[in-house]
């Protein structure tokens, strides 16, 4: 038993080492040993999450009002996360969310321990020669607030000799500065929209979802939009290169999404209007 068990080991490596020989002067049909498939597919990105049941969506849950803990411990909400559930239920699978800070993010979708993040990410050209996006489903724009009352500020060119309160890392400090005004340094926006309201600044130029979060849970806050950019800011489903088959399986739910009304009601309840487009 030894003996023949033996021989068929050595008719198996036989075998084995002729195969591998054919392989490596074959090439396959593309040449140059290409690990492609004959057939030329090679993205498994939807099979792969149909095969599973589940989309592995990543997410920070501390980026309120787009994905957080209600109540502080209590279940995972949010915009994002609530648009998210509504893809993957329209590609018929599990949302499955995994909780990690920003920072790690795109190291986590390069690593494959996510199929998308769905965390505000906003689309520029680096990141679109990096990853794929999907279609937005998010609009935003730059805006002024200020008190209210104030009628002398309607335009960004009216900021000039105005004081703003702006955190000094921010793409809006870059904004107020740029239009002349004499920038106040905050750590964020709940403490420089408390001086607006204060009236110790003039104004305070930051992102209108903020703004409108803020305006949705302060309603006697006092304040409007007094003006806003012209340029928008798109945030999307973010997708590993070559993720074409999920990617445009993702498109396809957010049209039919936006097209049954599914995202403006979820936006009407964030941000008491339409950003999705």
């Amino acid at each position: 038993m030894n003996r023949l068990h033996s021989r068929r080991s050595a008719l198996a490596a036989t075998l084995a080492g002729l195969a591998l020989a054919l392989t490596a002067c074959g090439g396959g049909s593309g040449g140059g040993g290409s690990s492609t498939p004959a057939s030329g597919g090679s993205d498994t990105s939807l099979s792969d999450v149909k095969s599973k049941g589940e989309i592995v969506i990543a997410t920070e849950g501390t980026y309120k009002p787009f994905s957080f803990h209600a109540e502080g411990a209590g279940d995972l909400t949010g915009y994002d996360v609530e648009i998210a559930r509504a893809v993957a239920e329209k590609l018929g699978v599990k949302a499955n969310f995994q909780e990690t800070q920003f920072d790690g993010i795109f190291a986590g979708l390069d690593a494959k321990r996510f199929d998308t993040i769905a965390n505000q990410i906003s689309i520029n050209a680096e990141r679109k020669a990096k990853y794929d996006f999907s279609k937005p489903y998010t609009v935003s724009t730059g805006v002024i607030v200020t008190k209210a009352d104030n009628s002398s500020i309607n335009s960004f060119e009216s900021l000039k000799g105005k004081t703003t309160a702006q955190s000094l890392t921010s793409n809006f400090y870059k904004l107020a500065v740029d239009a002349g005004a004499n920038v106040q340094s905050v750590e964020g926006w709940a403490q420089g929209v408390s001086l607006v309201r204060q009236g110790r600044v003039d104004a305070i130029v930051n992102d209108k979802l903020t703004y409108l979060d803020y305006a949705k849970t302060n309603p006697d806050a006092g304040l409007k939009i007094a003006a806003e950019t012209t340029d928008k800011s798109e945030s999307a489903f973010v997708f590993r290169k070559g993720s074409t088959e999920l990617t445009s399986a993702v498109d396809k739910a957010l049209d039919e999404l936006r097209a049954d009304g599914t995202l403006a009601k979820i936006s009407e309840k964030y941000f008491g209007t339409d950003v999705t487009k």
